[in-house]
């Protein structure tokens, strides 16, 4: 999974057309996108919408409100082209066990969910969070975090950088796949986009939820291993098994570096994007 967008539930139009965008993934907004006055007209357009999606088409999540909200969501969608549910402003691991009985009232007793963290004190009940019932990863909102915590990030987002691997690393305590990187408003200066992109895989971030289209090829791009990558991993875990089977942990590899289990991990991860 290496590209999210997202898409406004209350734009029909545009839900369409992102089917066909190349997204690995959509993520159909029924939270910060839609105005309170517009959110149970748009809640049972989305539910139609979904029950009438095509066999060949991206995952399709919703992003649902939070609280009481958010279960009427939930109740409403249950059911064929829904895939996942992405649980808006989630700040404890309470939210997610009420949310799973929910779905589980819903028919729906296997549906994935991920905790979208926007607070303070969601980021510091991370850990809790990822191991709730459901849960397959965490994704951050960082401009509700940054309103939250009072800070103005530069265009980088380095003020958040404590945030952001403390996301990444919950996820890797809890056994969950890495995360989604978070979203950018930056559209127009791909250069840009794709530079903050490349900071956040170093980070450990393994995708990138978007906004807008014109990401999507960029991150996907950051994302996916060039083929020369692809062989040198190939090459390093076949090295390195041989060096297993004679007996040692450890090798040289071809550059001069030590080769062990943690540096043959890396590359065995390499090979599964």
């Amino acid at each position: 999974m290496k590209t999210a967008l997202y898409v406004p539930g209350d734009r029909p139009d545009r839900l369409d057309k992102a089917l066909r965008s190349g997204a690995d993934q959509l993520i159909v907004d029924l939270e910060d996108a839609v105005p309170v006055a517009a959110k149970e007209r748009t809640r049972a357009a989305v539910a139609g919408w979904l029950r009438a999606l095509p066999a060949e088409r991206p995952l399709v999540t919703v992003r649902i409100n939070p609280g009481g909200l958010g279960h009427a969501d939930v109740r409403a969608l249950a059911g064929p082209g829904l895939d996942g549910v992405l649980a808006a402003k989630t700040e404890t691991a309470d939210e997610m066990h009420a949310l799973d009985g929910v779905l589980t009232a819903a028919g729906m007793p296997e549906l994935p969910v991920v905790p979208l963290l926007e607070s303070a004190a969601a980021v510091f009940a991370a850990p809790a969070i990822a191991a709730a019932p459901r849960v397959t990863g965490l994704q951050l909102g960082e401009a509700d975090l940054a309103a939250d915590l009072g800070v103005t990030p530069s265009p980088d987002g380095s003020e958040l950088l404590w945030a952001r691997s403390q996301i990444v690393a919950a996820c890797a305590a809890a056994g969950l796949s890495p995360p989604l990187a978070p979203v950018s408003t930056e559209f127009r200066d791909l250069d840009a986009f794709r530079a903050t992109t490349e900071r956040l895989k170093r980070l450990g971030f393994r995708g990138r939820a978007c906004i807008h289209p014109a990401q999507l090829p960029v991150a996907a791009g950051v994302f996916t291993p060039s083929p020369a990558e692809l062989e040198r991993a190939r090459t390093l875990v076949a090295a390195y098994e041989s060096s297993l089977a004679a007996g040692s942990g450890v090798l040289v590899g071809d550059d001069g570096r030590l080769v062990d289990e943690a540096v043959v991990r890396a590359a065995r991860r390499l090979l599964l994007t």
